[in-house]
This record gives structure tokens, sequence and C-alpha cells, in this order.
């Protein structure tokens, strides 16, 4: 399996910028939620679709935007996400639902042989979260895996108004990966999910 390092290098083949990444998942979600996507994605399926997760601030979701730049762009999404490579007790929660849109966009940027890489090493780090069919993924992927967080470079989802509603529903705050980077405090989250003192770091963001 790649190391995220390896990956991260590969991917720099790639002239991939933000906007690029925002318009293919825009594009590819217009399509699933107008009954006109032609692709064979999986579904996560209706039956059996298990009680959420009980909270936790150390849970968090990255919506298919945010794992694509994390890939092929680097920058925030990569700064927001290395807090999380960094730290065991930390676990990013999402459906197979929000890998394959992910993958999908990663796919429509890139070539093969670095989205096998990708989806081979993202499934070994997730926490996999069954969702009912046609849910945001996203949004579904926090509400039944117990995330507080979820990043997003989405808009529509991380307006003050998206929230206060969101916040009805379960506690969630959604934040671009810059936003959730500068607020994000590893030393002082711990006391919440862990014991003793903060031991810092315990992987290497890289591996």
């Amino acid at each position: 399996m790649e190391t995220w390092g390896a990956l991260f290098e590969q991917a720099e083949a790639f002239d991939v910028d933000e906007a690029a990444i925002r318009s293919a998942l825009a594009d590819r979600r217009d399509r699933e939620f107008h009954g006109d996507d032609t692709d064979d994605r999986a579904s996560d399926g209706d039956d059996d679709v298990p009680d959420p997760a009980d909270a936790s601030p150390a849970r968090v979701v990255a919506d298919a935007d945010v794992l694509a730049a994390d890939l092929l762009v680097g920058g925030d999404a990569r700064e927001a996400l290395d807090g999380l490579r960094a730290h065991s007790w930390t676990t990013l929660v999402a459906s197979d639902a929000l890998l394959d849109d992910a993958e999908a966009v990663i796919a429509s940027l890139a070539d093969a042989a670095l989205v096998a890489d990708w989806r081979e090493r993202i499934d070994e780090w997730r926490e996999p979260i069954v969702q009912p069919p046609g849910d945001h993924p996203a949004l579904a992927s926090a509400f039944r895996g117990g995330a507080m967080h979820v990043l997003s470079f989405d808009d529509r989802l991380t307006a003050p108004g998206a929230g206060a509603g969101l916040n009805d529903r379960f506690p969630v705050s959604v934040r671009e990966p810059r936003a959730f980077a500068a607020l994000f405090d590893a030393e002082k989250l711990y006391p919440e999910v862990g014991d003793g003192e903060y031991p810092g770091p315990d992987r290497d963001p890289r591996a």
C-alpha cells in the first residue's frame, strides 16, 4: 500500500486546483440528485442502516471535495487532514457513497493508477459508515457516524444559516478546511476523548 507521502508525490504530476475539484463534484452530485447519473457507483442500501454512533468532537467528516483537494492540491485541505492523520485517537468517518464521489472527482482530474492507490489508502484510514441512499454523503456520514465536524468547500454547507439548520437535527459544525485547521487544537481536545496528559502527535501524517 502506498504511503500518503508517496501519493502526494504522484499527484504533483497533475495540474489541478480547488476550482476544478469543486466543479467536478458539483457536476457529479447534480446528476446524482436529479436521477441522471449513469455511472455504476455502489449504494450503501437502505436495509438495516444502524443507529447513529455517539457524537464525538474527535470524529470528523471530510467532504469529497476536501478529500480530492488533500490529494491533488494540498494547501488548506492537506493541512486540516494532517491534524487527523497525526493523531490515532481521531477518526475520519466516511460512507462508501462519500468515497465514491471523491474517487469519481479524482478520476476525472488524474489517472486510474493514482485513483486506485488513493482508494486503497483512504479505505484503510476511514471508519466506514452505512448511509441511506439519496442522503447527502457528507452530512449522512456525520449524522450516522457521530462526527461533530464536517470539512467542505461547498458554501451551501458552510453558510451560517445552513449550520443553524443542521444543529437543530444533530450537533455538528461545517467549516472550510482553513477554518478547521485554525481551530483544531489537539492538546485541548485530548482530555475530552483520552486519559491523562496529551501525548502529542503519535502518527506520521505521511505514512
